[in-house]
């Protein structure tokens, strides 16, 4: 069914086509509205109750959308009052129509064809937060916020200084003790303390404490923390469930309280990125390869788990960086998938396309702070500029080099990234370098602004304003996509070009002097990259499937592998070359061929006629047999370790009558 479209020029703010969106978008448009939100709402009544939406299925896939996001939860409620399911929303006011760089016509075509493709579901699990609260800090402070969260929360106090007990308990524990370790999430909070002294609540003035023992382990749902020691998590605003405060700043001590007293019942948590184990290449035979994930997860919800890792969902804040970061695709992000959002960037650079006739530029940002930077340039500056397309992401560190080349190969000009005081400015830029030497130099960059009018500013720059090139469709996962996109970008000889130190495509190098072709490196190579030929000694390479782990290197006993990251956007990337080979050595019995000639040879020239093992010449040949003839020769010879002395002769009946007659 297609989507009608409700349009509002916001009190006369904005200037809109009607005739021209229809026409872009084929849909029903309905009048502009002056103020649909206020005088007008009956005419959003109206268009509500006549909306059929009524059998439950998602709102997004509703017939109608409206054009004003600002007054969704006012639209919703109405439609709640009349029994309509509610209906989709964009914004084409603040990022499209409040602007002064010309014409917004072809950028809101294309916000509201984003907007009418259907919303992915979103996986997620329960959390059942029971209530079970432990507040550290000094006792003053942590005793007073201890007696407001008592009616709402069961309360435990953990003294950090040497402050007397409360002599009134407000319904709530109180001991002492020093916290060693400390590890979960909300609702299931495990803490390992030392020096653990529970309250005696006898004897007259200050209650006193029990003696301290250490090695106790206790659990809770809520960590309130007014220590004002250093965190008991890395990243400690992405734990859920776990609230810091400092205990000098009453202000924040009593915001952290109300936060507290609101994590008791169940939450939905969302799964925000996908493991795939067999794909990852973080170690094989114990020997450690990728460790991109490992090292760039703020939360540590990523541990090593044999040859692969794992990952914790509860611990997990979607960052989304290492989906970016995986060189395999072991990870990937899931809140939405990649997929989503490359349908996304498709469907806005095609319909603006169709309506501008020129390439669009992209404005990448969060969904928090980018979008309140929007808003406010433009509400109170000169807002964004006609061809610049925002796109929210729920992950920024996740909008990786893949999606960035992917932006270009779609037929964006430029691709900007928004940052947020909180992104992970590390993998941003690790990212965006290495989508600038695989085809995007001259058309990425990164804003790092806090002030709304330099956003509009910076965006108004000059840059390129046309396409890289003709648009592609990168299709398959992300590794595939980038090297599409690449691929289109890189529109040259297809001579390889260099990239990044640690970059997760490039090519591995063989010292032949050096290699003595033991293959261990092609058996722990976790991509198949590496590859021997069952028929003769051989090291085979395939460059499109490297990723770079570094384990070939580490397992190489005579150091003869040499990593070397680029990019070969040629087809000979795809197909498989020979590193190192060499003659076989032919068995000297049988002439079966196995091994390799000069390794053969080399060890018969060290051990021949030396070793004690092989001092004459019958035990060298040996050396030079293959394996069925060695066993052979080993069997029949006269140093035959498995050879037992002479059986027995059968005694037989005339054996004993012959003893009997001679007794």
């Amino acid at each position: 069914m297609t989507k009608s479209l409700i349009l509002c020029d916001c009190l006369g703010t904005q200037k809109i086509d009607r005739e021209a969106l229809a026409a872009a978008t084929g849909r029903a448009c309905s009048r502009v509205h002056h103020a649909l939100c206020g005088d007008e709402i009956a005419a959003a009544r109206a268009a509500l109750a006549a909306d059929g939406t009524t059998d439950g299925t998602n709102a997004a896939d509703g017939p109608l959308i409206i054009a004003c996001a600002q007054e969704a939860a006012r639209f919703a409620d109405l439609a709640a009052e009349l029994g309509r399911d509610a209906p989709a929303f964009v914004d084409i006011r603040d990022r499209a129509g409040w602007g002064d760089g010309g014409d917004a016509t072809a950028k809101m075509a294309a916000l509201i064809a984003e907007a009418a493709l259907p919303a992915p579901a979103v996986k997620a699990l329960d959390v059942l937060s029971e209530g079970r609260c432990l507040v550290i800090g000094p006792a003053e402070v942590a005793c007073a916020a201890a007696a407001t969260l008592a009616e709402t929360l069961a309360v435990t106090v953990l003294i950090t200084d040497d402050g007397a007990a409360p002599t009134l308990r407000g319904g709530f524990e109180v001991v002492r003790g020093r916290i060693r370790r400390a590890e979960g999430t909300l609702g299931r909070f495990t803490l390992h303390l030392d020096a653990l002294a529970q309250m005696q609540p006898g004897g007259r003035g200050d209650f006193g404490f029990a003696p301290p023992r250490d090695g106790a382990e206790t659990g809770c749902d809520v960590i309130l923390d007014l220590s004002g020691a250093a965190p008991l998590f890395p990243a400690p605003q992405k734990r859920d469930g776990y609230l810091r405060a400092d205990p000098r700043a009453p202000l924040a001590v009593a915001a952290a309280v109300f936060q507290a007293a609101r994590h008791i019942g169940t939450f939905e948590k969302p799964l925000h990125v996908a493991l795939a184990p067999e794909l990852c290449a973080h170690s094989r035979a114990g020997q450690t390869g990728c460790t991109r994930c490992l090292d760039a997860c703020p939360t540590g919800a990523i541990r090593p788990d044999g040859d692969h890792v794992a990952i914790d969902a509860l611990i997990c804040a979607g960052c989304g960086a290492c989906s970016a970061l995986c060189p395999s695709g072991a990870i990937t992000y899931d809140a939405p998938a990649v997929s989503h959002d490359l349908t996304r960037m498709r469907v806005l650079a095609e319909t603006y396309r169709s309506v501008a006739g020129h390439a669009p530029r992209l404005l990448v940002h969060d969904t928090d702070h980018g979008a309140s930077m929007i808003a406010l340039a433009a509400r109170h500056g000169s807002g964004l500029p006609a061809a610049v397309i925002p796109l929210a992401v729920a992950a920024l560190a996740g909008f990786g080099h893949a999606e960035m080349l992917a932006a270009l190969a779609l037929g964006f000009a430029t691709v900007d990234l928004l940052l947020a005081p909180g992104s992970d400015r590390d993998t941003i830029a690790r990212e965006t370098a290495l989508a600038e030497a695989m085809g995007g130099a001259g058309r990425l960059r990164t804003l790092d602004l806090a002030d709304p009018e330099a956003l509009a500013a910076a965006l108004r720059e000059p840059c390129p304003m046309d396409a890289a090139t003709a648009p592609v469709l990168p299709m398959g996962s992300r590794r595939q996509v980038a090297r599409l996109a690449a691929r289109a970008l890189l529109a040259g000889d297809g001579t390889p070009v260099p990239l990044p130190e640690g970059a997760p495509y490039g090519a591995v190098l063989v010292d032949t002097d050096a290699c003595t072709l033991c293959l261990s490196c092609a058996s722990l190579c976790p991509s198949g990259a590496l590859g021997d030929n069952p028929d003769m000694p051989q090291l085979r390479f395939q460059e499109d499937a490297c990723l770079q782990c570094g384990l070939c290197a580490t397992i190489c006993p005579e150091d003869a592998i040499r990593l070397v990251p680029r990019f070969d956007p040629s087809d000979a990337a795809l197909s498989q070359v020979v590193l190192h080979e060499e003659e076989p050595f032919a068995c000297i019995e049988c002439g079966k061929l196995f091994g390799v000639r000069s390794t053969v040879e080399k060890i018969v020239e060290k051990l021949a006629g030396k070793h004690p093992m092989f001092a004459d010449t019958a035990a060298g040949r040996l050396i030079r047999m293959c394996d069925d003839c060695r066993v052979r020769t080993s069997l029949h010879g006269q140093d035959n370790p498995f050879a037992a002395a002479d059986r027995p002769r059968v005694r037989t009946t005339d054996d004993y009558l012959s003893k009997r007659r001679d007794h």
